[in-house]
């Protein structure tokens, strides 16, 4: 079975995407990085160490300091799919990440996006 795409795509490749998705909705991407910390426990001088050096994204989950205990709180749909519902661990992570860009874009508070 062929790993997803996503997985050997680079961390970095997709960054600016996030980056995008927020600021046309007045967000920033100072709130993007706080939500990519909280997540995976990476310090702002890691997150922008594994951007340089074009992480992929496999690596960029399997070595994150820390995965927020609370992300498991994180529910609901992302790219067609239900987030609890995805059993690649892999995966699982990247739609969370997916979906708190998302909840930010669409306005929610920082608090609640996480999940506080």
């Amino acid at each position: 079975m062929s790993k997803h795409k996503i997985y050997t795509m680079s961390f970095a490749s997709v960054y600016p995407h996030y980056i995008t998705k927020a600021e046309k909705k007045g967000r920033t991407k100072i709130e993007v990085d706080e939500i990519i910390r909280w997540l995976t426990g990476y310090s702002q001088e890691e997150l922008e160490t594994l951007l340089e050096k074009k992480t992929d994204f496999e690596t960029f989950f399997a070595e994150a300091p820390e995965l927020n205990p609370s992300r498991v709180l994180i529910k609901g749909v992302i790219c067609g799919v239900r987030i609890e519902d995805i059993e690649e661990a892999t995966m699982r992570e990247i739609r969370y990440l997916d979906k708190l860009i998302d909840e930010l874009a669409k306005g929610k508070a920082m608090e609640k996006i996480l999940r506080k």
